[in-house]
C-alpha cells in the first residue's frame, strides 16, 4: 500500500469522539437553518442521530439517511447562511463514517461540520471573516484530547474547497498547533 492508501487505526470509540465533537460543532449554528425553515427538522435531526451514535448507538442507515436528508435539506434553504448550517448538520452525521485511509481528503469528516458552521457564522454576520475566525477558535477550546489524536494520525487537510476549504485548513493547523 502507498502512504496515501495504507490504513489508519481506529476504533468505534474513536469515530464516537470525532462524531460528537462534530455534533457539538453543528448545533452552534442550527438556528440559523430554522430561522429559515422552521418547519424543516433534518438538520435537527441529523444532528441528534449523530449524537445517538457518539453516545453508543449503531453507526447504520438512520445515519446515513439523516446525513443525506440535512444535505438535501441544505439545497432547499432560502440563504446562504442557512445552507452552511444544514452542511454542518449533514458533516456531523457524516463524521461516523471517516475511513480509516491516510487521505488528506478524510480530515473534512472531522472538521467538517465546525468549517461550515463557522462559514454559516460568518455569512449571518455579512460574511465577516472575524465571525468566522471566532467561531474556528470556540471549535478549537471545544475539541477533546481524543478527537486531536484522531485528526494527527491523518495527513493534514487538503487545498481546495473555497471558503470552507480554506476554513478547514485553518482548524486543522490550529488544532494541530
Amino acid at each position: 500500500m502507498s502512504a496515501e492508501t495504507s490504513g489508519i487505526a481506529l476504533s468505534k470509540q474513536d469515530l464516537r469522539e470525532v462524531t460528537a465533537y462534530a455534533a457539538a460543532c453543528a448545533e452552534t449554528v442550527l438556528d440559523v437553518f430554522e430561522a429559515d425553515r422552521p418547519d424543516d427538522p433534518r438538520p435537527r435531526d441529523a444532528i441528534g442521530t449523530a449524537w445517538v451514535f457518539a453516545r453508543g448507538g449503531e453507526r447504520g442507515k438512520a445515519l446515513r439517511d439523516a446525513a443525506w436528508a440535512a444535505l438535501k435539506a441544505a439545497k432547499d434553504t432560502d440563504t446562504a447562511a442557512a445552507r452552511e448550517a444544514a452542511r454542518a448538520a449533514m458533516a456531523a452525521a457524516g463524521a461516523a463514517y471517516l475511513h480509516p485511509l491516510a487521505k488528506a481528503t478524510q480530515v473534512k469528516h472531522i472538521l467538517g461540520a465546525g468549517a461550515h458552521a463557522a462559514r454559516a457564522a460568518e455569512l449571518v454576520a455579512g460574511d465577516d471573516p472575524a465571525v468566522g475566525a471566532e467561531h474556528l477558535q470556540r471549535a478549537v477550546r471545544r475539541v477533546t484530547p481524543a478527537v486531536v489524536d484522531v485528526l494527527t494520525r491523518f495527513p493534514t487537510a487538503p487545498g481546495g474547497g473555497g471558503r470552507v476549504g480554506e476554513l478547514i485548513r485553518v482548524l486543522d493547523a490550529d488544532l494541530r498547533g
